[in-house]
């Protein structure tokens, strides 16, 4: 790890950049949704959008999401049982955060 990274300059400058990718985030979420808007707004809505350099594709997929905690308790799975198939490992993360 380079020491010379870690200094208060590089703090603000990594703020400043969260910053500006949360503004470009919410920018490029606005246009997804309206995109999204469009291609859903009646059954024969066209769902590409060309641009000159770009095109932007709307395609709907489904997603089953489980709910693993409600689950397990229905299930009567004990703590232990989880533990054997658990695996635990570090994870790192930096917040940022304005003074």
């Amino acid at each position: 790890m380079n020491a010379n990274l870690n200094t208060a300059a590089n703090a603000d400058e990594l703020g400043s950049l969260l910053s500006q990718i949360a503004a470009l985030t919410a920018k490029a979420d606005a246009l997804k949704e309206s995109f999204r808007d469009a291609a859903t707004a009646s059954v024969d809505a066209p769902k590409a959008f060309e641009g000159e350099f770009f095109k932007a594709l709307v395609v709907q997929a489904d997603r089953t999401t489980v709910a693993y905690s409600k689950l397990v308790k229905d299930l009567g799975v004990a703590p232990e049982v989880i533990a054997k198939y658990a695996t635990l490992s570090a994870v790192f993360t930096v917040k940022i955060s304005l003074k």
